[in-house]
């Protein structure tokens, strides 16, 4: 059976099993309070001014808590943030991610108008020949996700930052999607070009 089949079949199949409902119990003005080392990166209001790292505002609580969960178990390597989560306890995540879902994304322009015909095309389609699955499969035409399966919201994520993932899970740097290998298998099905046309376009979503 064709691995990308398997993969977008899987992103159907597990929504709804990472949490409940997509329902984060947690204490938003106790994350507001935790969140101001956060800011320095990321954004006062969760919007990062710097596209290296990725603006957290608006996103899944679901999502949130299992990046700092990844990062302080090391399933997910980054040196800079293993410093900031080891002190963390699983109350404070969820505190955390429940604040920075509250505040509202900023939205942005693609990073590259030539580049948006491609991008969009494999955001929505995929790429046949490369037997590539198309983004849209998981994380919806706007980019919003699936908050129940814990698949992130995309949309206005800086386009370098996505590139930088997607290198990341094509090389096995990042390993994050656990034993269902979802990212891996289709990030690694993309050129260098598909990358940067995708991020390009995820960049624009509203």
């Amino acid at each position: 059976m064709n691995k990308k089949f398997v993969a977008l079949s899987l992103c159907i199949l597990f929504a709804g099993t990472a949490f409940a409902d997509g329902i984060v119990d947690g204490d938003a003005e106790a994350g507001k309070n935790k969140a101001v080392t956060c800011g320095a990166c990321h954004g006062a209001d969760g919007n990062s001014v710097n596209p290296v790292w990725p603006s957290l505002a608006g996103q899944h609580p679901t999502y949130t808590v299992a990046q700092l969960q990844a990062f302080k178990n090391g399933t997910r390597s980054e040196p800079l943030m293993l410093g900031q989560v080891m002190s963390l306890s699983d109350e404070d995540m969820r505190n955390l991610a429940v604040y920075f879902a509250s505040l509202p994304a900023a939205a942005k322009a693609v990073a590259d108008p030539a580049t948006v015909d491609r991008g969009q095309r494999l955001y929505r389609g995929g790429d046949r020949d490369n037997k590539s699955s198309a983004c849209i499969a998981c994380h919806g035409p706007t980019g919003r996700g699936n908050p129940a399966a814990a698949y992130p919201s995309l949309k206005g994520q800086y386009a370098t930052y996505t590139a930088t993932q997607l290198r990341a899970y094509a090389s096995g740097a990042r390993q994050s999607d656990g034993t269902t290998k979802v990212m891996r298998d289709i990030a690694s099905s993309l050129s260098e070009e598909d990358i940067v046309a995708v991020a390009s376009y995820i960049q624009g979503l509203q």
